[in-house]
């Protein structure tokens, strides 16, 4: 009985990070759209939309990492 409830614990483990990956995910792509388009209608300022476009995944990326840490932790 002690090993099922193991492989429940992790079986929810694995459930909270792919929930916990839907948000950066989608975050990411919003990311790279918007910055599609904002290059696209000033391309002299690519440069820079490059830059923070670069950012925003990061720090969105950053609350996957923290979900996969929570899981392991939890």
């Amino acid at each position: 009985m002690a090993a099922d409830n193991n492989v429940t614990g992790k079986g929810f483990g694995a459930i909270g990070y792919g929930l916990a990956a839907i948000g950066p995910g989608i975050g990411v792509g919003i990311v790279a759209g918007k910055a599609i388009e904002g290059m696209a209608r000033q391309p002299e300022l690519s440069g820079q939309i490059r830059t923070t476009m670069f950012l925003g995944i990061a720090l969105s990326e950053a609350l996957a990492l923290i979900g996969i840490v929570a899981g392991f932790i939890f």
